[in-house]
């Protein structure tokens, strides 16, 4: 994104972050871009729906459960709208399910706000009937 050490907290280089965080599988990392706070909700009808509080509640019953569930799980972050506080991105998933061993290749959106360079919300827009597609045998 071409921001500089300074921009380290600007709300759109901290999901950033986030995103290489969890693409790299460093938890530590990706726990140290969440608010102490933070509600991180999984949109009704994806598997994992809900909402998670706390960094460890998020790391713990999403991410480690989608790579219980998924092989080469990738968020595909390519387009970033940032407004404020508000930043929403566009990208795409891409996964295979390990026990039907369909492949996962959706669009999705996600909606970040952050506060004093930490994540405090993150909600999750995605076409759940391709996600429940590529989980039934």
């Amino acid at each position: 994104m071409g921001l500089s050490p300074a921009d380290d907290t600007a709300p759109a280089a901290v999901v950033r972050r986030q995103y290489l965080a969890s693409a790299a599988g460093d938890l530590t990392a990706l726990r140290a871009t969440l608010a102490p706070d933070v509600e991180w909700t999984e949109m009704a009808g994806f598997p994992l729906a809900g909402t998670y509080r706390t960094p460890e509640g998020v790391t713990s019953e999403v991410m480690e459960k989608l790579a219980q569930d998924w092989d080469d799980w990738v968020v595909h972050d390519d387009t970033y709208v940032a407004d404020g506080e508000d930043v929403v991105v566009l990208a795409r998933y891409t996964a295979t399910h390990k026990a039907t061993r369909k492949p996962l290749n959706v669009r999705v959106a996600h909606h970040f706000t952050v506060r004093g360079g930490l994540i405090v919300r993150f909600e999750q827009f995605v076409d759940t009937a391709l996600v429940r597609d590529a989980i039934t045998p």
